[in-house]
């Protein structure tokens, strides 16, 4: 059996798209479960798109989402160089065998010749305006040239593209690992330009030279490439490479949450969701894009969501490590239909994960986050905040967002637990506890329910009565996490203090 070589060959002109690191994941769990290898190679052949740093932040955003590359541009490889842009030079020569082999010819038509014919085709009610096999007879090329005609055009250096003789009314079929047979005939494709006339290659001959030379033995890529795959079949053929062709897995879309079409960054802008892995400031246009990262999703969490995003184990359990997806994966549980993009399912895995998480490893986050803020805190404390907030948090952020109280007095109150709960009864009951509290010489979660209880006996008032102005006045906040290990966690101190606080600012608002 061929041994498992798979590659991402993303190109360097912009921000990996979240689509993208679903893709680059497809074909890493694929090669990690058979044993083989997975190569990341940079299409860079297209200079007029290519954005500085892309390439750097493909390969940081892979690191984050713990997609692991055995070759590559960094890390080298028995196939290198793995930027096509450094690998000119085979293209040529490959160009230049399907020219001797007569697969391909030279065009010599300028852009307003081919303008031309399109508005002909349009003008004969022709459905495709496409240079094809039957276009290609009335065109300035090597087919229609005498080959006296054409020494002479190509030795005075005008320009010319290499295109591909695409074969006369042949059924072209592909079997792909995830929509089964697929045939088209030839009278549909036109004869795609394969060296552009900058010298470099197009995406459809510099893609199949590789994954040859590569040794590449499944290509798994988005939908978006099923209609060039019939092109790319001919190309094996022409080569005389067609025992070595590669499987072929062609990805569903991402669908917008509604599921009405492809989605696009602007859809995740208007909807509030990022679409790129790691924050991006594009360099030509200044626009900041933030990242998953920087929001907040754990990268485990977010490979879990991608995976199921398309795939599915065929079981009812959801929460899978890399590890676990690696022997489950398999490209026949990929579907065909577009997957919705639910970002509420991806929070979801977000607070799954953080719940496995121990309090040592989220106090790191929100150590991390008060120090930006000037803070001092235990180690003892955040672990004890954390414990408190895990069930209660999205995103590691929140633990400060949501926990600010922990560490500041409130100086404002929610209105509507005041205006309803904050009563004679409360301002009773919570003067009486502030300096039963104030007397005590030890202090924790369980001394402080047991002396509310005391107190609120003692004046005959029931503790439930009170429990929501007494948190307001501590929180400033009508919920959150356990009242009494709040107090224990900002200690008698403080606790006597917010309180006296509170008596003095509210007072006002008994009736």
């Amino acid at each position: 059996m061929k041994d498992v070589r798979v590659r991402f060959a993303p190109s360097p002109t912009g921000a990996l798209h979240i689509g993208g690191v679903r893709t680059a994941l497809y074909n890493f769990l694929l090669a990690r479960q058979q044993g083989g290898t997975m190569i990341l190679r940079i299409e860079d052949t297209d200079q007029n798109r290519y954005v500085p740093g892309a390439e750097e932040y493909i390969m940081e955003s892979l690191d984050w989402a713990g997609i692991k590359i055995d070759e590559g541009v960094r890390e080298g490889g028995p196939y290198a160089p793995y930027r096509q842009s450094e690998r000119k030079h085979l293209y040529q020569q490959h160009a230049q065998q399907l020219l001797s082999s007569g697969h391909a010819y030279y065009a010599f038509d300028t852009e307003q010749e081919i303008e031309a014919l399109r508005e002909r085709q349009k003008a004969a009610g022709s459905d495709q305006q496409q240079y094809s096999s039957v276009t290609r007879t009335v065109m300035r090329n090597s087919l229609t040239l005498s080959a006296e005609e054409t020494k002479k055009l190509l030795d005075s250096g005008v320009n010319y593209v290499i295109r591909f003789k695409i074969p006369e009314n042949e059924t072209v079929v592909l079997n792909d690992l995830i929509r089964g047979e697929v045939s088209v005939n030839t009278t549909q494709l036109d004869d795609k330009v394969l060296m552009k006339s900058d010298g470099m290659p197009t995406y459809h001959l510099a893609n199949v030279v590789d994954d040859y030379l590569m040794k590449i033995s499944h290509v798994i890529r988005g939908e978006e490439w099923l209609p060039s795959a019939p092109l790319h079949v001919l190309l094996y053929k022409a080569f005389g490479w067609e025992k070595d062709m590669p499987r072929f897995a062609h990805l569903p879309l991402l669908l917008k949450p509604d599921g009405n079409g492809k989605l696009s960054k602007r859809d995740a802008d208007r909807m509030g969701f990022p679409i790129f892995p790691l924050n991006w400031a594009d360099p030509k246009t200044g626009e900041q894009s933030t990242g998953y990262k920087e929001s907040g999703y754990l990268p485990e969490a977010l490979i879990n969501f991608l995976a199921f995003l398309g795939w599915n184990p065929g079981t009812e359990q959801e929460i899978f490590s890399m590890d676990e997806l690696i022997r489950a994966f398999s490209i026949e549980r990929i579907g065909k239909a577009g997957a919705k993009f639910d970002i509420q399912k991806a929070q979801w895995f977000n607070q799954q994960y953080l719940r496995t998480k121990t309090n040592q490893e989220l106090a790191a986050f929100l150590l991390e986050q008060l120090k930006l803020e000037n803070i001092s805190c235990t180690q003892e404390k955040a672990e004890k905040i954390c414990a408190l907030m895990k069930e209660r948090i999205t995103f590691p952020q929140e633990l400060w967002e949501h926990g600010k109280f922990f560490f500041r007095t409130p100086e404002s109150f929610d209105e509507s637990v005041v205006t309803k709960k904050w009563n004679d009864d409360a301002v009773k009951v919570i003067t009486a506890y502030r300096d039963a509290v104030e007397r005590l010489s030890a202090f924790d979660a369980g001394i402080a329910k047991e002396t509310l209880e005391q107190v609120t006996a003692s004046l005959q008032i029931g503790t439930g009565k009170i429990l929501q102005a007494l948190r307001v006045a501590l929180s400033g906040l009508g919920g959150g996490p356990d009242l009494m290990m709040i107090m224990e966690i900002i200690g008698k101190d403080e606790v006597v203090s917010r309180l006296t606080f509170a008596l003095k600012n509210l007072k006002q608002k008994v009736s």
